[in-house]
This record gives C-alpha cells, structure tokens and sequence, in this order.
C-alpha cells in the first residue's frame, strides 16, 4: 500500500518470462501467447519497483481481475490451433521439457531482456541484470505451475482437459471450541507497569551508499556508487541520507541504534525485516547474508541484554520476493537464509523457535509470564512471491499452526501478540480472508498486531464477520528506517500494558521518532533524532483500542485540518509536495479500513456518497516488495 505518491504493485524484478514451444509448428504464435500470459501476470507487480514518487496512491489489480480479461483471448487463440485435450498436454509437456534445458532457460532470458528494454521498464543494464538473477527461479516456477499440462490446459480447455487452480480459494480449519463472548480489555489500574517495546523495520542498508552522488539517477536505486554524479544545478546524497529513491549508509543506522537513549529504556524489541537495500537487480546470497549478519551484530551491539524478537521480511531473499515453500527442496529452498537466521539470532530465541525457523521461518515463543508472541512469514501470503504460483494454498501449513498456537494460548489464558512484515491487507486474498477470520475468532486472546513494509504510519482495522461494523482488532503499521523513498528515517515505540498477573498486554500508546534530513546534513550538524508525535495526544484518542481508530478514520472525513496532520505523519514529516485531495483521502483512509485484502464492503460507508465511483480500486498497494 501507499508511500502515497509511489507507483503501485510494485516488487521483484520479475520481468515476464516467456515460454519456448520446443519446435512445435505454432511456435511463434505460441511464444507470443505466453508473453502476453506472462507480462499480464507478473509486469504489473514486478517491473514498477523503479518508478520514481508521484503525489496520490494508485489502485491495485488483482490477479483474477486481470485473467479475467486475459483468459477469453487466450482461449481464442488456441482454438485457432484447434488443439484437442491429448494435444494440448502433449504440447505443454514439450514446453516444460524444453524450457528446463539450457537453451531454453537461455531464451526466457533472452526474450524477457528484450521486453524489458523495449517496453523501457528499467535501464538496460538494470534489465540484464535482473533477468540473469530472475531467470532460473522463474523457469522453475512457470513450469511447474502456468505451464504444467494440467493447470495450462485446464485453463484455456476447460476442466474437461485439467484443473487451473492457481490462486483458488481455500479456508483453513478452526477447532469446534465455541467462541468466547467478546471481551474488550479492561483498562490498566493507575499506577500499574507499563512496558516500553522498541519497534524497528525496514531498515534497508545500502553497502554501497556513496555522499555526494547522484540522487536522481536513472537506476532504480541511486545514491550509490554507480549512480555517478548529479548535474552542477542540483546537490549530491547528504551524508545520513536523502530524500529520495536512496536507502541509509550504516553510519545513520548506528546513529539510530546508538542515540535510542531518550525513548527507552525498552523491555524488548521487534524487529520485522527487510535488512538489504533496493538494489533488487543485483543481489548474491552472499550479499543478503552479510547484510543479515552485520546489521544483526548492530543491533546486539547498541541493544545488548534486551530481547530482540525478528520477522523475515520480503528483501531477505535473493531474487527479491522469492520464498518457496519448504516443499521445494535442493537449491531452489530458502534453507540457506533460514539457517544463517537461525544461527545469527541463536542467542535470542529458543530452541523450539529455531526449529520452526528453520523449516518455514517462522515461530513462537513466550517472552514473559501471560504472553505468547508469534512472528509469521508473511512471504506465505504475498502477492510478489512468485513461488506461491506453485501452490498458494496455506503455505508451509502456517496460518493453520497458528490457529492451534491461538487455541492453545486461549486454553491457557494468555495474550498473544503478532508481528510480521507484509500487512495482512496487501495478501492474496484466500491468505488475508483467512486471516481475517481467525483474528475475529480469537480477538479476545489477540492483544496485539504490529508490521511493517510500507515504509508509512499507518494501521489496518478488522471488523467482525457478521456485520463488518464492530472494531474487534487493529494492526499497527510502523514506519521504515529507511528513507526509500522521500522520507525521513524513523522508528517506532509501542507502550504496552505492562509484565503483571491479569495484564492485557494490549497497546496503550505509540510514539515516533525521527530523524530530520534537512537538519542532520546541515555542513557541521550532528543527527539529532527527535519524538515526532505521540498518537493519544495528537489524534485525541481516548485510547488506543480499535473502536478508537476506527473513530479516527471517520473524524478525518470530515476534518481537513486533521486529515493533514496525519498525512504530514504519514510521511514521517516530509510528505509530497503536491497536496492529498478528497479523492487520496478518501483512498488513504479507506486503506486504514481495510485488513481483509479485495473487500470494498470495508468501505461502504466511507465512500456512500459516491465521491469514488469505484471502491474495489481503492486499494493501494505498497511499491517496496
């Protein structure tokens, strides 16, 4: 969703693959098939990562919406061929036999350079080079889903000739346990302990950051050593950052992490990914386990004895996005991130934590006495992870794990938090449904949900299933470190119901810190990072329950003055210069409304006026995948 200003879906430099025909008489006509199949899949959520800002958040399209008008070509196509079903899966088996060979895989590659230079989606070098990382795993992927003979052919034949499920829908299981009544907490007694939890994310390190270098480059990542030089009219990258498509030199992630002084003391961290920076096109598995290494040795190094509990975020990996499930073995698994997780982050979690990491990378564990937390890998539920084409139903069974780790803490009495990275708004949507029915099960042992990735202050509400108009939970959205793209570094800092028998660990109050670009670059000026605001005091909230935000949303309707506040928060106090009128607030808020991914009844009332003709396309999306 939104950095508002930013071009939506976009992600991993997954430029579309085509498809060899492995010599089969309609070849040309074929590869052209698959082009236009691939660049509707994958173009719209891959390619856009290098679009600079714009002012205003754009819609999203499913991938439904889009086969919806792509599958009647497709099959129109086809009958030109007049292809019976035995041919069909004949033909398809040739593809996946061709494309899996060396020259085939070379093609793919060769096609979708030419398609991303012709269609001037990214630099050429920048194109090169993010098909060389992309091809194999794409390949991998394509043919052991889109162009397997049974999704294929069932696709363009019907499900006489095989069965196209990709992205179907699915439901987990809920035990028969009936629901409790609902609970809201009770207030905290005066004077009971509260805790303080460092909250940080995105935190993107870019190696190579390099002061004085261009910070409009044409790549999609500038500030750098290969960005060059900007022209004499304009100023280089600050020392600590810039204001624009640039990550953070370490040297302002120690300033962050050595200066945490006056927001703490903490009683423990979260910490939910996306370590590497945005330099997406040109990555190594050695590349990403360094940054996971030296930063991890940063943060132990400033945090010392606190407890630091981490989320794997979607930049871990290499290709960016590219988590496959754990049934995917050899050297396509991500066992060689989750391990070198497992054993950076040793020292923090136990042994039955470690265990689940490796396999999934995900766990839960329990901090304090009442309180269990649980950090999901939300690649399990992302739009961009390519690997999800394979099979998208429940990844590595999480969702339903954590519906027997919830059940559990309910039979126990305890509270849970969750965090994670990706919302589980901007999820497929059969994932986020899911979810979404299990947070309305157990919302009163749910005290608490907190993620990052879009680089924004935000949050997600959810509402019961029934009416969709009682606020039962809210998902806070923190703000990156990073000043990808325009922004001020940032961090956050929850105020929790504190550590004693009967606590509802919920969430009291957050604050935000920053620290202002424009002052720190000043010749002779030392980073100074400064409170930004206190959520309770700036938005008069009575409490920092969901009915509360949600009463948020709808007073920013109508109160320009506060809907400006919180879009000058938004940004972390650099918003764009172009101002947000009715139609991106009432995208922006609808964003706040909206937990459950492609479900406009969240919205109905906020838009009832008809101000936007079509709720369905409020959606923004998040350009950092």
């Amino acid at each position: 969703m939104p950095r508002h200003g930013v071009s939506p879906g976009q992600g991993h430099p997954g430029c579309g693959r085509e498809t060899e025909s492995h010599r089969s008489r309609g070849s040309p006509r074929l590869r052209l098939l698959w082009t236009g199949l691939a660049l509707a899949l994958a173009l719209p959520d891959s390619l856009v990562l290098w679009a600079p800002a714009g002012a205003h958040p754009l819609p999203a399209q499913s991938h439904s919406a889009r086969f919806g008008r792509l599958v009647p070509q497709l099959r129109n196509a086809f009958g030109w061929w007049n292809l019976t079903c035995p041919v069909c899966k004949g033909l398809f088996t040739a593809i996946d036999f061709g494309l899996k060979k060396e020259p085939g895989v070379a093609w793919v590659g060769s096609m979708a350079t030419k398609l991303c230079k012709l269609l001037k989606i990214a630099p050429p070098t920048v194109c090169q080079s993010a098909v060389q990382l992309f091809e194999d795993d794409m390949v991998e992927v394509w043919t052991r889903s889109v162009l397997s003979p049974s999704e294929a052919c069932g696709l363009l034949l019907g499900s006489t000739c095989g069965h196209w499920d990709i992205f179907s829908s699915w439901n987990i299981s809920l035990p028969a346990v009936p629901k409790p009544s609902p609970q809201p907490p009770k207030p905290p007694a005066p004077g009971a302990p509260v805790s303080r939890i460092l909250f940080l994310t995105d935190l993107h390190w870019d190696h190579d950051y390099l002061e004085g270098t261009d910070p409009d480059c044409e790549n999609p990542l500038c500030c750098r050593q290969d960005s060059g030089l900007p022209p004499a009219s304009r100023p280089g990258a600050g020392y600590w950052g810039e204001y624009s498509k640039c990550d953070l030199p370490l040297r302002t992630l120690e300033s962050l992490l050595s200066g945490l002084g006056p927001a703490g003391p903490f009683d423990m961290v979260y910490w939910t990914g996306d370590i590497p920076a945005h330099n997406v096109w040109h990555q190594s598995r050695q590349d990403q386990l360094r940054a996971l290494t030296t930063v991890t040795a940063l943060v132990k190094k400033f945090l010392g004895p606190v407890p630091v509990y981490p989320a794997v975020g979607n930049h871990e990996s290499t290709p960016v996005n590219g988590f496959p499930p754990p049934f995917i073995e050899g050297n396509y698994s991500s066992s060689w991130l989750y391990e070198a997780m497992a054993k950076a982050w040793e020292s923090w979690l136990p042994a039955e934590a470690l265990h689940t990491l490796r396999i999934g990378g995900f766990y839960a564990l329990s901090p304090r006495p009442g309180l269990r937390l649980i950090s999901l890998n939300m690649n399990f539920c992302s739009r961009e992870n390519f690997w999800l084409l394979i099979n998208s139903t429940d990844p590595a069974g999480q969702l339903q794990w954590l519906v027997g780790e919830l059940q559990a803490a309910e039979d126990r009495g305890d509270k849970v938090h969750i965090i994670g990275h990706i919302p589980p708004g901007h999820c497929l949507k059969s994932w986020s449904w899911n979810y979404y029915r299990i947070v309305a099960r157990y919302e009163n042992t749910l005290a608490g949900q907190f993620f990052g990735h879009t680089h924004v202050d935000e949050f997600e509400i959810f509402y019961d299933e029934e009416t969709l108009s009682r606020p039962l939970s809210v998902a806070f959205l923190a703000p990156s470190a990073t000043t990808y793209i325009g922004l001020n570094p940032g961090y956050r800092v929850y105020q929790i119901d504190g550590n004693y028998p009967g606590s509802s660990h919920v969430v009291l109050d957050h604050e935000t810190y920053i620290l202002n670009l424009t002052q720190a670059n000043e010749p002779g000026a030392t980073p100074h990072w400064q409170r930004l605001y206190r959520a309770r005091e700036t938005y008069g909230l009575p409490n920092a329950l969901p009915a509360a935000w949600h009463d948020l949303v709808y007073r920013m309707r109508g109160d320009t003055q506060l809907f400006q506040t919180f879009w000058f928060l938004y940004h972390k106090g650099h918003p764009p210069s172009e101002p947000c009128g009715m139609p991106c607030r009432l995208t922006t808020l609808c964003a706040q409304l909206s937990a459950r991914s492609d479900s406009p009844a969240l919205c109905r009332h906020l838009v009832a006026d008809g101000s936007l003709p079509d709720v369905q396309s409020l959606r923004p999306r998040p350009p950092f995948c």
